[in-house]
């Protein structure tokens, strides 16, 4: 359900029950029934998005000259947490993104071995479900072939993005996830620079997700794992992603 479709469900609704428009539809999103009612709508129209749209389209690209003058930061864009911090202490030299969950060989990667393998640039649009978009050009190692390398086994569908920062501050951390499928899209990568530089602090250093066709919130920064799983139960509150979690945002986030 597109957060336009999800605006006019809660309309409908408040009308419907009588209640004044003006901020009837903030409260009713927050109601429990109505919560399990819009989850309950997203699995098809998920699986209708699926169908319709090709899984190898590709988001547009453009040139330089299109790049954005200022690419806008958004989210968490200082990390406070020990584990960020302790990174961050030195420059990252002690990085290691792990590939962990449903694999035959768990990896444990550096970020010079990261910018040793394959890489790929591209220019994108980033849209985010706030109402603005930035282009930026982004480069770094396709995220198939490396989660090839770990060997993912039979049972696996999904693939969960574990972060470094937390947005309420405390243990839970940041996270997303998409499926195991989408990981092969040839503009899903693991971006370690924006614009030719490397990532700085506030767009995600040293490692971020980037899924092209989806919106902002799908694109994970502050990578510190990747686990491949079977479920999304068990994982947060069982939804896909923090926001999927914290606000009922679509797990899908095509655009």
């Amino acid at each position: 359900m597109s957060k336009t479709d999800r605006r006019r469900f809660l309309e409908k609704l408040a009308l419907a029950s009588g209640a004044v428009l003006l901020g009837a539809c903030d409260r009713l999103d927050q109601s429990p029934a109505v919560q399990t009612l819009l989850k309950s709508a997203d699995a098809p129209t998920d699986k209708a998005l699926h169908a319709l749209t090709p899984e190898d389209a590709l988001a547009q690209e453009f040139t330089e000259a299109d790049l954005s003058p200022v690419f806008k930061a958004n989210g968490s864009v200082n990390p406070k947490t020990p584990e960020y911090l302790a990174l961050l202490r030195n420059n990252f030299a002690d990085y290691r993104l792990q590939v962990r969950g449903l694999v035959r060989t768990p990896l444990s990667l550096s970020l010079p071995e990261l910018r040793a393998l394959p890489s790929r640039t591209q220019i994108t649009r980033h849209d985010c479900v706030e109402g603005w978009s930035c282009i930026g050009k982004w480069t770094g190692t396709p995220l198939g072939p490396l989660l090839d390398r770990a060997g993912p086994l039979p049972r696996a569908r999904y693939v969960v993005f574990r972060c470094a920062d937390s947005l309420d501050g405390d243990e839970n951390r940041y996270y997303e996830s998409i499926y195991l499928r989408e990981a092969h899209h040839p503009q899903s990568i693991l971006a370690y620079d924006l614009n030719g530089a490397a990532l700085d602090v506030p767009h995600g250093a040293p490692l971020r997700l980037r899924v092209e066709r989806k919106l902002g919130y799908k694109q994970a920064k502050y990578l510190l794992a990747i686990e491949l799983v079977e479920s999304l139960a068990g994982i947060g509150q069982g939804n896909g992603g923090y926001w999927e979690d914290d606000q009922g945002y679509q797990w899908h986030g095509g655009i």
